[in-house]
């Protein structure tokens, strides 16, 4: 269950490192891409390679519902199903599950939840978890867990914390049972999945130092920081990742999940995280909030609807290069499908080379260009 991670340079706390996984190594600090269905939305697989990700996230939930884990599987995992032949990470399913509130019940055996789709009964478990993650054949996969809702009290934060630790305990022991029953791994000699544990305890620091002291004695491949961006001031999501950061392993690779806007992200690397993901750059795209150089654009402004330049005079991204924030407003505001799409391939680009401006920074020492957020990088090869 290793994860082959060597750290190359550092800048202060910011290391960069490189992830080896048996479809390819992931540069870190980096920035995954969310594919939630097997799809990053509205953005094809090859303008993905084309920015340059290397790693994209695949959501257990939703793939579990829908094709159906099995159908996957028998397709030849999640990678050859969506002609991805670059990482995968696949998360647990726990989020999402925490996600449904009302339509969710959680025992010691795990979430018995309705599915969205159809209102049908389905019971996720650790086991049920990992089971469904080895089907899926994503390079990387996560414990499963339980994320503690906000604001919680002490006492609900530490239960809470207490079962994820023993999920943890339940999804290793299930992993090393049958970590070697993914079928096309066996192209892969000595290379199979490996498995992450991930660290909670809420907004108390000493609960997150605690849960990472505990989740390391299992003897993860690698260590993620869950349960942020679930309504907390973000100078508290900072001070969670610190005293987490304080305890975990400088030797295996460190995830913080679900986070954050560029400028956050950029904090998070200079901390000493080394990957991160989140679903605002598409998100955001469909909404018609595009991330600039010059800051945040809404192109739906009506001041942009004579305007000639691109989105971001700066970006060298195929949107950019082409287009027009006259043509992109025209677009959104007549609701054209195109919209989403190039808005989400400027976002994403975005993303992806301000990490890449990151890793640049790094082995340089510009540690107060990474502090700032102000890094700058190499163009996109």
């Amino acid at each position: 269950m290793t994860l082959p991670f060597k750290i190359e340079a550092h800048s202060g706390p910011a290391r960069l490192g490189r992830i080896t996984t048996a479809n390819g190594d992931v540069e870190t600090p980096a920035f995954m891409p969310v594919g939630t269905v097997g799809s990053v939305k509205a953005v094809p697989q090859d303008v993905l390679e084309e920015l340059g990700a290397q790693i994209v996230l695949g959501n257990t939930y939703h793939l579990y519902l829908r094709p159906g884990h099995e159908l996957v599987r028998d397709l030849g995992g999640l990678h050859k199903f969506m002609s991805w032949d670059r990482a995968l990470l696949t998360d647990s399913g726990g989020f999402q599950v925490f996600s449904l509130n009302a339509l969710r019940k959680v025992t010691e055996d795990g979430v018995t939840f309705r599915s969205h789709l159809d209102g049908s009964s389905h019971l996720f478990t650790p086991e049920r978890s990992i089971e469904i993650q080895i089907a899926l054949g994503g390079d990387i996969i996560m414990a499963f867990d339980e994320c503690t809702e906000h604001p919680a009290d002490r006492e609900r934060t530490r239960q809470s914390m207490e079962m994820t630790l023993r999920w943890a305990r339940r999804s290793k022991d299930y992993f090393d049972a049958h970590k070697h029953e993914v079928p096309w791994a066996k192209n892969h000699v000595g290379q199979t999945q490996a498995l992450c544990g991930i660290v909670q305890g809420g907004m108390h620091a000493d609960l997150r130092r605690e849960s990472a002291e505990r989740t390391i004695e299992m003897d993860f491949a690698g260590y993620a920081i869950g349960g942020l961006s679930v309504g907390e001031p973000r100078e508290q999501t900072k001070e969670m990742i610190a005293a987490a950061l304080e305890v975990l392993p400088k030797d295996k690779p460190r995830y913080v999940m679900g986070v954050g806007y560029p400028e956050e992200i950029v904090q998070y690397a200079a901390m000493g995280v080394d990957m991160m993901d989140c679903v605002l750059p598409t998100r955001a795209a469909r909404h018609g909030l595009l991330f600039t150089s010059e800051g945040r654009m809404n192109i739906k402004n009506a001041k942009y609807a004579q305007d000639q330049s691109p989105a971001d005079p700066k970006c060298d991204c195929k949107v950019c290069a082409r287009y027009s924030r006259a043509y992109l407003r025209h677009l959104f505001v007549a609701g054209e499908p195109l919209a989403g799409t190039l808005n989400s391939i400027h976002n994403l680009a975005y993303y992806l080379d301000t990490m890449r401006a990151v890793r640049h920074a790094i082995p340089l020492g510009d540690h107060s260009g990474l502090l700032s957020g102000m890094c700058v990088g190499p163009e996109r090869p």
